[in-house]
Protein backbone atom coordinates (compact mmCIF):
# COMPACT_ATOMS: atom_id res chain seq x y z
CA UNK A 1 0.00 0.00 0.00
CA UNK A 2 1.36 3.34 -1.35
CA UNK A 3 2.47 5.43 2.26
CA UNK A 4 0.29 8.81 2.52
CA UNK A 5 2.39 11.81 1.79
CA UNK A 6 1.57 15.51 2.78
CA UNK A 7 3.45 18.19 1.08
CA UNK A 8 3.78 21.55 3.05
CA UNK A 9 3.82 24.46 0.24
CA UNK A 10 3.31 24.48 -3.39
CA UNK A 11 6.35 26.50 -4.65
CA UNK A 12 9.19 25.19 -6.81
CA UNK A 13 10.14 22.58 -4.26
CA UNK A 14 6.26 21.17 -3.40
CA UNK A 15 5.32 21.21 -7.01
CA UNK A 16 8.51 19.55 -8.05
CA UNK A 17 7.81 15.99 -5.62
CA UNK A 18 4.00 16.25 -6.41
CA UNK A 19 4.80 16.02 -10.35
CA UNK A 20 7.78 13.35 -9.28
CA UNK A 21 5.03 11.43 -7.06
CA UNK A 22 2.39 11.71 -10.12
CA UNK A 23 4.41 10.51 -13.02
CA UNK A 24 5.89 7.29 -10.76
CA UNK A 25 2.09 6.38 -10.80
CA UNK A 26 1.85 7.75 -6.69
CA UNK A 27 -1.38 9.74 -6.14
CA UNK A 28 -1.83 9.13 -2.23
CA UNK A 29 -0.17 12.78 -1.44
CA UNK A 30 -1.55 16.27 -0.33
CA UNK A 31 0.11 19.29 -0.83
CA UNK A 32 -0.68 21.94 1.93
CA UNK A 33 -0.67 25.37 0.57
CA UNK A 34 -1.27 28.61 2.92
CA UNK A 35 -1.64 30.86 0.25
CA UNK A 36 -4.24 31.20 -2.43
CA UNK A 37 -2.43 30.22 -4.71
CA UNK A 38 0.55 28.42 -6.02
CA UNK A 39 4.17 29.59 -6.79
CA UNK A 40 5.61 30.50 -3.34
CA UNK A 41 8.11 33.65 -3.86
CA UNK A 42 7.31 34.01 -7.49
CA UNK A 43 3.54 34.18 -6.12
CA UNK A 44 4.37 37.15 -3.59
CA UNK A 45 7.38 38.72 -4.69
CA UNK A 46 5.38 41.49 -7.24
CA UNK A 47 7.14 44.47 -6.66
CA UNK A 48 8.19 46.63 -9.65
CA UNK A 49 11.17 44.73 -11.81
CA UNK A 50 11.01 41.49 -9.78
CA UNK A 51 12.98 38.67 -11.42
CA UNK A 52 15.15 36.03 -11.38
CA UNK A 53 19.37 36.18 -11.28
CA UNK A 54 19.72 32.72 -12.70
CA UNK A 55 18.87 32.09 -16.62
CA UNK A 56 15.54 31.07 -17.20
CA UNK A 57 16.70 27.89 -18.98
CA UNK A 58 18.57 26.48 -15.93
CA UNK A 59 15.95 28.48 -13.73
CA UNK A 60 14.11 25.49 -14.71
CA UNK A 61 12.91 21.70 -13.94
CA UNK A 62 14.94 19.32 -16.58
CA UNK A 63 12.39 17.12 -17.04
CA UNK A 64 10.09 20.20 -18.80
CA UNK A 65 12.15 22.36 -20.58
CA UNK A 66 10.31 25.09 -21.60
CA UNK A 67 10.67 27.11 -25.11
CA UNK A 68 8.10 30.35 -24.50
CA UNK A 69 10.74 31.98 -22.10
CA UNK A 70 11.29 35.80 -23.70
CA UNK A 71 14.29 36.72 -22.12
CA UNK A 72 17.60 35.23 -21.08
CA UNK A 73 16.62 36.52 -17.14
CA UNK A 74 12.79 35.53 -16.25
CA UNK A 75 10.54 38.14 -14.84
CA UNK A 76 8.14 36.66 -11.64
CA UNK A 77 5.30 36.70 -14.16
CA UNK A 78 7.26 34.76 -16.54
CA UNK A 79 7.95 32.05 -13.61
CA UNK A 80 4.74 32.04 -12.38
CA UNK A 81 3.39 31.12 -15.36
CA UNK A 82 5.75 28.48 -16.04
CA UNK A 83 4.63 27.07 -12.71
CA UNK A 84 1.31 27.33 -13.22
CA UNK A 85 2.07 25.61 -16.51
CA UNK A 86 3.59 22.68 -14.45
CA UNK A 87 0.89 22.16 -12.44
CA UNK A 88 -1.59 21.67 -15.32
CA UNK A 89 0.39 19.63 -17.57
CA UNK A 90 1.27 17.37 -14.50
CA UNK A 91 -1.93 17.24 -13.13
CA UNK A 92 -1.12 18.01 -9.43
CA UNK A 93 -3.36 21.09 -8.89
CA UNK A 94 -6.29 18.67 -7.67
CA UNK A 95 -3.70 17.48 -4.97
CA UNK A 96 -3.34 21.04 -3.73
CA UNK A 97 -5.37 22.69 -0.76
CA UNK A 98 -5.20 25.84 -0.76
CA UNK A 99 -5.67 28.81 1.86
CA UNK A 100 -4.87 25.51 4.19
CA UNK A 101 -1.40 26.45 6.32
CA UNK A 102 0.12 23.96 8.70
CA UNK A 103 0.99 24.87 11.79
CA UNK A 104 1.78 22.25 13.66
CA UNK A 105 3.29 18.28 12.84
CA UNK A 106 3.89 15.81 15.34
CA UNK A 107 5.01 12.10 15.45
CA UNK A 108 3.37 9.80 17.11
CA UNK A 109 6.00 7.26 17.22
CA UNK A 110 4.39 5.51 13.56
CA UNK A 111 3.34 7.99 11.82
CA UNK A 112 2.66 12.18 11.29
CA UNK A 113 0.08 14.49 12.41
CA UNK A 114 -0.48 17.83 11.29
CA UNK A 115 -2.59 20.48 12.12
CA UNK A 116 -3.90 23.37 10.47
CA UNK A 117 -4.37 26.75 11.28
CA UNK A 118 -8.24 26.06 10.82
CA UNK A 119 -8.26 23.67 13.31
CA UNK A 120 -8.40 20.32 11.79
CA UNK A 121 -6.07 17.42 11.72
CA UNK A 122 -4.79 14.75 9.08
CA UNK A 123 -2.52 11.54 10.00
CA UNK A 124 0.14 10.72 7.26
CA UNK A 125 3.10 8.19 6.82
CA UNK A 126 5.66 11.07 5.76
CA UNK A 127 6.09 14.59 5.28
CA UNK A 128 7.63 16.62 3.27
CA UNK A 129 8.50 20.40 4.62
CA UNK A 130 8.25 22.75 1.17
CA UNK A 131 7.92 26.40 2.85
CA UNK A 132 11.87 27.11 1.24
CA UNK A 133 13.78 29.87 2.72
CA UNK A 134 12.40 32.51 1.76
CA UNK A 135 8.94 33.46 2.29
CA UNK A 136 8.27 35.30 5.49
CA UNK A 137 9.59 38.56 4.72
CA UNK A 138 11.57 40.76 7.73
CA UNK A 139 11.01 43.44 9.08
CA UNK A 140 13.76 45.41 10.50
CA UNK A 141 13.62 46.52 14.16
CA UNK A 142 13.43 50.41 14.01
CA UNK A 143 11.87 52.53 16.66
CA UNK A 144 9.11 54.48 15.59
CA UNK A 145 7.65 52.20 12.60
CA UNK A 146 4.08 52.28 13.87
CA UNK A 147 4.08 56.05 13.99
CA UNK A 148 4.68 56.75 10.60
CA UNK A 149 1.84 58.80 8.71
CA UNK A 150 2.35 57.49 5.39
CA UNK A 151 1.92 54.14 3.43
CA UNK A 152 4.54 51.41 4.36
CA UNK A 153 4.83 48.02 3.25
CA UNK A 154 7.66 45.54 2.38
CA UNK A 155 8.84 44.70 -0.66
CA UNK A 156 7.43 41.20 -0.75
CA UNK A 157 4.10 42.57 0.14
CA UNK A 158 3.78 45.00 -2.53
CA UNK A 159 1.02 47.53 -1.77
CA UNK A 160 -0.52 48.16 -5.95
CA UNK A 161 -3.29 50.09 -4.75
CA UNK A 162 -0.75 52.76 -3.49
CA UNK A 163 0.32 55.12 -6.37
CA UNK A 164 3.79 56.48 -6.25
CA UNK A 165 3.77 59.02 -8.72
CA UNK A 166 4.86 61.76 -7.69
CA UNK A 167 5.16 60.66 -4.09
CA UNK A 168 8.64 61.22 -1.67
CA UNK A 169 9.62 57.30 -1.46
CA UNK A 170 12.46 55.99 0.90
CA UNK A 171 13.04 52.63 0.18
CA UNK A 172 15.21 51.09 2.97
CA UNK A 173 17.85 48.09 1.70
CA UNK A 174 19.89 48.04 -0.98
CA UNK A 175 20.19 44.19 -1.86
CA UNK A 176 19.17 41.83 -4.64
CA UNK A 177 15.23 43.25 -3.88
CA UNK A 178 15.95 46.83 -4.00
CA UNK A 179 18.28 46.49 -7.21
CA UNK A 180 15.30 45.35 -9.06
CA UNK A 181 12.49 47.56 -7.89
CA UNK A 182 14.94 51.12 -7.44
CA UNK A 183 14.92 51.86 -11.16
CA UNK A 184 11.10 51.20 -11.90
CA UNK A 185 10.08 52.97 -8.17
CA UNK A 186 13.02 56.38 -9.40
CA UNK A 187 10.68 56.62 -12.71
CA UNK A 188 7.63 57.31 -11.06
CA UNK A 189 8.10 59.26 -7.64
CA UNK A 190 8.75 62.70 -7.38
CA UNK A 191 12.01 62.00 -4.97
CA UNK A 192 13.56 58.35 -4.00
CA UNK A 193 15.76 58.49 -1.24
CA UNK A 194 17.41 54.79 -0.73
CA UNK A 195 18.77 54.03 2.53
CA UNK A 196 21.66 51.48 2.39
CA UNK A 197 24.04 50.08 5.33
CA UNK A 198 25.55 48.21 3.87
CA UNK A 199 26.86 48.15 -0.40
CA UNK A 200 27.17 45.10 -2.50
CA UNK A 201 28.91 44.56 -5.05
CA UNK A 202 27.14 44.78 -9.03
CA UNK A 203 27.68 43.26 -12.23
CA UNK A 204 26.36 43.69 -15.48
CA UNK A 205 23.19 42.17 -16.34
CA UNK A 206 23.14 40.64 -20.08
CA UNK A 207 19.55 40.23 -20.58
CA UNK A 208 19.12 39.47 -23.99
CA UNK A 209 15.32 38.83 -25.04
CA UNK A 210 14.76 35.73 -27.06
CA UNK A 211 13.10 36.70 -30.72
CA UNK A 212 10.48 34.50 -32.26
CA UNK A 213 12.78 32.71 -34.35
CA UNK A 214 15.29 31.98 -31.27
CA UNK A 215 12.21 30.75 -29.07
CA UNK A 216 11.19 28.47 -32.05
CA UNK A 217 14.41 26.79 -32.46
CA UNK A 218 14.60 26.39 -28.75
CA UNK A 219 11.23 24.59 -28.65
CA UNK A 220 11.64 22.82 -32.10
CA UNK A 221 15.39 22.25 -32.72
CA UNK A 222 16.27 18.57 -31.13
CA UNK A 223 18.76 19.14 -28.31
CA UNK A 224 19.23 22.74 -28.79
CA UNK A 225 17.61 23.34 -25.32
CA UNK A 226 19.25 20.97 -23.59
CA UNK A 227 22.38 21.94 -25.11
CA UNK A 228 22.00 25.51 -23.86
CA UNK A 229 21.26 24.83 -20.55
CA UNK A 230 24.00 22.10 -20.18
CA UNK A 231 26.55 25.29 -21.52
CA UNK A 232 24.74 27.94 -18.79
CA UNK A 233 25.24 25.01 -16.14
CA UNK A 234 29.33 24.31 -17.05
CA UNK A 235 29.76 27.90 -17.14
CA UNK A 236 28.29 28.82 -13.93
CA UNK A 237 30.48 25.80 -12.02
CA UNK A 238 33.30 26.47 -13.67
CA UNK A 239 33.72 30.39 -13.32
CA UNK A 240 31.54 31.69 -10.49
CA UNK A 241 31.83 28.87 -8.15
CA UNK A 242 35.50 29.46 -8.10
CA UNK A 243 35.06 32.90 -6.77
CA UNK A 244 32.86 32.13 -3.96
CA UNK A 245 35.82 29.34 -2.38
CA UNK A 246 39.15 31.98 -3.23
CA UNK A 247 40.06 30.27 -6.28
CA UNK A 248 41.29 32.06 -9.81
CA UNK A 249 37.90 33.62 -10.63
CA UNK A 250 37.68 36.16 -7.47
CA UNK A 251 39.86 38.71 -8.59
CA UNK A 252 38.19 38.34 -12.08
CA UNK A 253 34.70 38.97 -10.31
CA UNK A 254 35.77 42.13 -8.16
CA UNK A 255 37.51 43.65 -11.40
CA UNK A 256 34.21 43.41 -13.32
CA UNK A 257 32.00 44.52 -10.08
CA UNK A 258 34.99 47.85 -9.97
CA UNK A 259 34.75 48.22 -13.52
CA UNK A 260 30.99 48.30 -13.81
CA UNK A 261 30.77 50.36 -10.89
CA UNK A 262 33.10 52.98 -12.70
CA UNK A 263 31.60 53.13 -15.94
CA UNK A 264 28.22 53.75 -14.91
CA UNK A 265 28.39 56.23 -11.93
CA UNK A 266 31.08 59.27 -12.05
CA UNK A 267 30.47 60.76 -9.09
CA UNK A 268 33.11 59.71 -7.08
CA UNK A 269 31.47 60.66 -3.40
CA UNK A 270 28.42 57.97 -4.97
CA UNK A 271 31.27 55.57 -6.37
CA UNK A 272 33.02 55.76 -2.80
CA UNK A 273 29.20 55.02 -0.77
CA UNK A 274 28.49 52.39 -3.66
CA UNK A 275 32.10 50.51 -2.70
CA UNK A 276 32.15 47.36 -0.49
CA UNK A 277 34.60 46.80 1.85
CA UNK A 278 34.59 43.03 1.74
CA UNK A 279 35.49 40.47 -1.05
CA UNK A 280 32.95 39.65 -4.00
CA UNK A 281 30.22 36.77 -3.18
CA UNK A 282 30.70 37.49 0.92
CA UNK A 283 26.91 38.83 0.37
CA UNK A 284 25.12 37.73 -2.70
CA UNK A 285 25.96 39.57 -6.13
CA UNK A 286 23.84 41.65 -7.88
CA UNK A 287 23.50 41.22 -11.21
CA UNK A 288 21.81 44.28 -12.62
CA UNK A 289 22.65 46.55 -14.99
CA UNK A 290 19.74 49.18 -14.70
CA UNK A 291 20.32 50.21 -10.37
CA UNK A 292 23.75 52.59 -10.44
CA UNK A 293 22.28 54.66 -13.33
CA UNK A 294 19.07 54.95 -11.16
CA UNK A 295 21.04 55.95 -8.56
CA UNK A 296 22.93 59.00 -10.33
CA UNK A 297 19.64 60.33 -11.26
CA UNK A 298 19.03 64.16 -9.46
CA UNK A 299 15.87 63.24 -8.07
CA UNK A 300 17.52 60.26 -6.16
CA UNK A 301 19.41 60.30 -2.75
CA UNK A 302 21.77 57.54 -1.30
CA UNK A 303 22.03 57.66 2.22
CA UNK A 304 24.37 55.93 4.22
CA UNK A 305 24.21 57.75 7.84
CA UNK A 306 22.71 55.11 10.65
CA UNK A 307 18.76 55.16 10.97
CA UNK A 308 17.51 56.39 14.24
CA UNK A 309 13.74 55.60 13.99
CA UNK A 310 11.20 56.18 11.90
CA UNK A 311 9.40 59.59 12.82
CA UNK A 312 5.75 60.12 11.67
CA UNK A 313 6.84 62.17 9.26
CA UNK A 314 9.97 60.00 7.46
CA UNK A 315 13.11 58.84 8.17
CA UNK A 316 15.53 60.33 11.27
CA UNK A 317 19.21 59.60 10.80
CA UNK A 318 22.37 60.73 12.58
CA UNK A 319 22.86 63.19 9.90
CA UNK A 320 18.94 64.36 9.63
CA UNK A 321 15.51 63.31 8.58
CA UNK A 322 14.57 62.79 4.89
CA UNK A 323 10.79 63.86 5.03
CA UNK A 324 8.47 60.62 3.05
CA UNK A 325 4.82 59.83 2.47
CA UNK A 326 6.11 56.15 1.39
CA UNK A 327 8.64 53.52 2.98
CA UNK A 328 9.18 50.53 1.40
CA UNK A 329 11.40 47.71 3.22
CA UNK A 330 13.73 45.98 1.19
CA UNK A 331 14.95 44.24 3.95
CA UNK A 332 14.76 40.65 2.83
CA UNK A 333 13.45 37.59 4.85
CA UNK A 334 13.78 35.41 8.19
CA UNK A 335 16.11 33.04 6.16
CA UNK A 336 17.77 31.23 9.10
CA UNK A 337 14.54 30.15 11.12
CA UNK A 338 13.86 26.95 8.80
CA UNK A 339 10.75 25.95 8.91
CA UNK A 340 8.86 28.66 11.70
CA UNK A 341 6.56 29.21 12.83
CA UNK A 342 6.18 25.44 12.25
CA UNK A 343 6.19 23.89 15.39
CA UNK A 344 7.23 20.58 14.60
CA UNK A 345 7.69 17.72 17.12
CA UNK A 346 9.33 14.82 16.65
CA UNK A 347 10.44 11.18 18.22
CA UNK A 348 10.13 10.62 21.81
CA UNK A 349 8.72 14.97 22.14
CA UNK A 350 11.59 15.90 20.93
CA UNK A 351 11.17 20.10 19.47
CA UNK A 352 12.61 20.65 16.41
CA UNK A 353 13.20 24.35 17.19
CA UNK A 354 15.67 23.10 20.72
CA UNK A 355 17.46 20.75 18.54
CA UNK A 356 18.05 23.84 16.00
CA UNK A 357 18.71 26.10 18.72
CA UNK A 358 22.28 26.65 17.76
CA UNK A 359 21.58 26.76 13.49
CA UNK A 360 19.40 24.69 11.69
CA UNK A 361 21.45 21.61 10.62
CA UNK A 362 20.12 18.59 8.10
CA UNK A 363 21.66 15.41 6.81
CA UNK A 364 22.10 16.80 2.99
CA UNK A 365 19.59 19.42 4.20
CA UNK A 366 17.29 16.85 3.64
CA UNK A 367 17.07 15.33 7.27
CA UNK A 368 16.78 15.06 10.72
CA UNK A 369 18.22 12.83 13.69
CA UNK A 370 14.97 11.88 16.07
CA UNK A 371 12.25 13.38 13.20
CA UNK A 372 11.39 9.67 11.13
CA UNK A 373 9.74 10.28 7.46
CA UNK A 374 10.28 14.23 8.02
CA UNK A 375 12.20 15.48 5.02
CA UNK A 376 13.12 18.75 3.67
CA UNK A 377 13.34 20.67 0.28
CA UNK A 378 15.57 23.79 0.36
CA UNK A 379 16.71 23.23 3.51
CA UNK A 380 19.85 24.02 5.80
CA UNK A 381 23.13 24.28 3.51
CA UNK A 382 21.39 24.32 0.35
CA UNK A 383 21.06 27.42 -1.21
CA UNK A 384 23.69 28.76 -3.96
CA UNK A 385 25.02 31.20 -4.73
CA UNK A 386 26.39 30.72 -8.11
CA UNK A 387 23.80 28.10 -9.77
CA UNK A 388 19.96 27.44 -9.74
CA UNK A 389 18.78 26.31 -6.66
CA UNK A 390 15.86 24.18 -8.91
CA UNK A 391 18.88 22.00 -9.45
CA UNK A 392 19.42 21.59 -6.27
CA UNK A 393 15.51 21.54 -5.66
CA UNK A 394 15.39 18.41 -8.50
CA UNK A 395 18.52 16.34 -6.56
CA UNK A 396 16.18 16.22 -2.99
CA UNK A 397 13.63 15.09 -4.62
CA UNK A 398 15.19 12.45 -6.62
CA UNK A 399 16.35 11.24 -2.74
CA UNK A 400 13.51 11.61 -1.31
CA UNK A 401 11.61 9.66 -3.78
CA UNK A 402 14.40 6.81 -3.32
CA UNK A 403 13.03 7.30 0.48
CA UNK A 404 9.76 6.80 0.03
CA UNK A 405 9.88 3.75 -2.09
CA UNK A 406 11.32 1.90 0.49
CA UNK A 407 8.83 3.24 3.78
CA UNK A 408 6.52 0.16 2.66
CA UNK A 409 9.11 -2.52 3.22
CA UNK A 410 11.49 -0.55 6.22
CA UNK A 411 8.80 1.25 7.88
CA UNK A 412 9.46 4.84 9.56
CA UNK A 413 13.19 6.09 8.28
CA UNK A 414 15.64 8.63 10.62
CA UNK A 415 18.87 9.59 9.86
CA UNK A 416 21.58 7.39 11.44
CA UNK A 417 23.14 9.73 14.13
CA UNK A 418 26.82 8.67 12.81
CA UNK A 419 25.92 9.71 9.04
CA UNK A 420 24.75 13.34 10.93
CA UNK A 421 27.91 14.05 12.02
CA UNK A 422 30.09 12.63 9.31
CA UNK A 423 27.94 14.76 7.08
CA UNK A 424 28.59 18.14 9.34
CA UNK A 425 32.17 17.19 9.51
CA UNK A 426 31.86 17.71 5.66
CA UNK A 427 30.29 20.72 5.60
CA UNK A 428 32.43 22.48 8.53
CA UNK A 429 35.39 21.29 6.65
CA UNK A 430 34.50 22.89 3.17
CA UNK A 431 33.13 25.42 5.01
CA UNK A 432 35.88 27.27 5.92
CA UNK A 433 37.35 27.93 2.16
CA UNK A 434 34.05 29.73 1.05
CA UNK A 435 33.68 33.77 1.33
CA UNK A 436 30.67 33.69 3.48
CA UNK A 437 32.39 32.43 6.44
CA UNK A 438 34.59 35.79 7.48
CA UNK A 439 34.34 39.48 6.66
CA UNK A 440 30.36 40.32 6.56
CA UNK A 441 27.25 39.70 7.84
CA UNK A 442 24.79 38.21 5.34
CA UNK A 443 21.01 36.26 4.93
CA UNK A 444 23.19 33.29 4.65
CA UNK A 445 24.22 33.45 8.23
CA UNK A 446 23.06 33.26 11.94
CA UNK A 447 23.18 36.25 14.15
CA UNK A 448 26.05 34.58 15.57
CA UNK A 449 27.52 33.76 12.60
CA UNK A 450 27.29 30.10 11.89
CA UNK A 451 25.81 29.26 8.02
CA UNK A 452 23.15 27.74 7.68
CA UNK A 453 21.99 28.62 4.31
CA UNK A 454 24.48 28.24 1.89
CA UNK A 455 25.81 24.96 0.26
CA UNK A 456 29.95 24.93 0.17
CA UNK A 457 30.59 22.97 -2.63
CA UNK A 458 30.10 22.76 -6.22
CA UNK A 459 26.64 21.60 -7.77
CA UNK A 460 27.30 18.98 -9.46
CA UNK A 461 29.31 17.59 -5.90
CA UNK A 462 25.79 18.02 -4.39
CA UNK A 463 24.64 15.76 -7.22
CA UNK A 464 26.70 13.02 -6.55
CA UNK A 465 26.33 12.90 -3.34
CA UNK A 466 21.94 13.08 -3.30
CA UNK A 467 22.18 10.22 -6.01
CA UNK A 468 24.32 7.65 -3.55
CA UNK A 469 21.23 4.63 -2.57
CA UNK A 470 20.01 5.99 0.86
CA UNK A 471 19.66 3.22 3.17
CA UNK A 472 23.47 2.90 4.26
CA UNK A 473 22.15 6.42 5.97
CA UNK A 474 18.94 5.77 7.68
CA UNK A 475 17.96 3.32 10.30
CA UNK A 476 14.44 2.05 11.31
CA UNK A 477 13.02 4.30 13.61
Amino acid sequence: MAPRIAIVGAGFGGLCLAIRLRRAGIGSFTVFEKAAGLGGTWRDNTYPGAGCDIPSHLYSYSFERYGSWTRRYPEQSEILAYLEHCADKYDVRRNIRFNTEVVRASFDGARWHLGTAGGDSETFDAVVMAVGQLNRPRLPDIPGMSGFRGTSFHSARWNHDHDLTGRRVAVIGSGSSAAQLIPRVAERAGHLTVFQRTPNWVIPKPDAAFGPAARLALRLVPGLQWAYRGWLFRYVENTLYPALAGGWSAAVLERRARAHLRAQVADPELRAKLTPGYPPGCKRVVIDSAFYPALTRPDVDVVTERIVRIVPEGVETTGGTHEADTIVYATGFRTTEFLAPIEVTGRDGRALAGQWNGGAHAYLGISVPHFPNLFLLYGPNTNLGHNSIVFMIECQVRHIMACLRALPRHGPLEVRPEAMAAWTRQLDRAMERMVWVNGCQSWYKTPEGRVTNNWPGPAALYRRLTARPPLPAYRRA
